[in-house]
């Protein structure tokens, strides 16, 4: 099934003086790939990767630039035009995506520069965008390994850090503390995941140094609850105690205590103590 807003591999079905019909492998719907976008040589056969969006008379139709974004991305975009319909955004394409004015957040100007999320919309069928960002994040709860790498987009700076969106899914966070390097608003950088916090943010960290530590710590952590010796310890044992076995922080060790327990590699008693499950 040909997916509007997505990159496909579509094989070219037949040729025509204006393009070229494109369709997936076995199956029987067409899409015009205009003559403008073939390359040359290409021939019946010949498989293309190709981005499918609507037209101006909202027929399918295929092409080989790449748009700023796709279905289901986040993207800050330019207003090229606005009209009664709602605001005409620059996304790399010669048709601009429109945002309809009860997806706007504040009215949008010609000129400006606005974070928004690419959707089809259910009723119209066509490739739209929102300003209205927050109901498209943290519809999942974020299933992320500690240290694992993900793509975040940066979209605000505040007296902490840096908000950014995870992997267009999720909300986060890049405390001034992760950041060894300048990063940019509408930047997207590539992180590393801390923790998950309860209300489903993530913390990230641009160090994959610094996850790679908290991910051995939480090793360490195990290997010490195997051994036949080990002292009770967790939340009540005292910081010396804990550089003492583990040599990190008090505050390191309850990060990983955290991880461990979300992963279900840990149980903690009602007395505080960790148990390896």
């Amino acid at each position: 099934m040909i997916e509007l807003g997505k990159y496909q591999k579509m094989e070219i079905r037949r040729l025509v003086p204006f393009g070229a019909y494109l369709s997936l492998p076995g199956e029987d719907e067409e899409v015009l790939l205009p003559v403008r976008y073939l390359p040359e040589g290409a021939d019946v056969g010949n498989e293309l990767d190709v981005f499918v969006y609507n037209d101006s008379e909202d027929r399918l139709v295929a092409t080989t630039e790449q748009p700023y974004a796709t279905v289901g991305e986040f993207a800050f975009l330019e207003v090229r035009a606005v009209n009664d319909v709602g605001a005409f955004l620059d996304w790399g394409l010669q048709k601009e995506l429109l945002v309809p004015y009860s997806q706007q957040k504040v009215k949008m100007r010609r000129g400006g520069i606005y974070l928004v999320y690419v959707y089809v919309d259910d009723a119209s069928h066509r490739i739209v965008a929102s300003a209205r960002v927050d109901k498209f994040l943290g519809n999942a709860y974020p299933d992320y390994k500690q240290g694992q790498k993900v793509s975040a987009l940066v979209v605000e700076h505040t007296e902490i850090g840096y908000k950014v969106i995870v992997d267009n899914r999720h909300r986060g966070i890049i405390y001034s503390n992760e950041i060894f390097r300048p990063i940019e608003i509408e930047e997207t950088v590539t992180a590393f995941v801390k923790q998950v916090r309860e209300d489903g943010k993530i913390d990230l960290t641009l160090n994959d140094k610094a996850a790679k530590r908290q991910e051995e710590l939480g090793c360490r952590i195990l290997e010490y609850l195997d051994r036949a010796d080990a002292q009770p310890v967790g939340d009540k044992s005292s910081p010396v105690m804990i550089e003492a076995l583990f040599s990190c922080s008090k505050k390191d060790f309850k990060k990983a205590v955290g991880h461990l327990y979300r992963d279900k590699k840990i149980s903690i008693g009602d007395d505080g103590f960790i148990h390896k499950t």
